[in-house]
């Protein structure tokens, strides 16, 4: 299984379809917040199913704030991440996380990719699409595979 990992597209969609276009064919496409009203527009060039939550610049979206989903044996945590403090750290989320009994919290927001499995539960961040503050400067987005075993791989992509 592949899945597709992107945040703040800030309704700038140029990056994001360059994407879907390197990547192919994917079986599930996350999206992490603050997409800022093209919301609709994404679903429909995204060729899959789409999971999709609100982040801090979606004022006019009836989408959660959070979700969870499952993706094979794993229990996921979709966030934009801005209401538990990530500029700050990841323990909050994490908590708040397991709380849920997940496994994997995914978030955005800070525009900086993260893959952190250093812990129980597992902080995943694919960075900004289209406004990318990490050093270099490039747009980021993260594929999740899911192995033949059941296990997850995650990759850090850049445009």
């Amino acid at each position: 299984m592949k899945i597709m990992i992107v945040s703040d597209s800030h309704g700038r969609n140029y990056y994001l379809e360059k994407a879907l276009e390197k990547v192919k064919e994917i079986d599930l496409f996350i999206h992490l917040g603050d997409f800022e009203g093209s919301e609709e527009y994404i679903e429909s060039i995204v060729p899959c199913r789409t999971e999709m939550v609100s982040g801090n610049n979606d004022y006019f979206t009836g989408l959660e704030k959070d979700k969870i989903i499952t993706i094979g044996k794993y229990s996921v945590f979709l966030t934009h991440g801005h209401r538990y403090g990530v500029n700050f750290g990841t323990e909050r989320l994490k908590d708040v996380a397991m709380q849920y009994g997940a496994n994997i919290a995914m978030f955005g927001h800070t525009h900086r990719p993260m893959i952190d499995m250093s812990s129980n539960v597992w902080a995943i961040n694919p960075g900004s699409i289209t406004q990318p503050r990490q050093e270099g400067g490039k747009p980021s987005f993260i594929i999740m595979d899911i192995d033949s075993k059941g296990e997850a791989h995650f990759t850090l992509n850049y445009m």
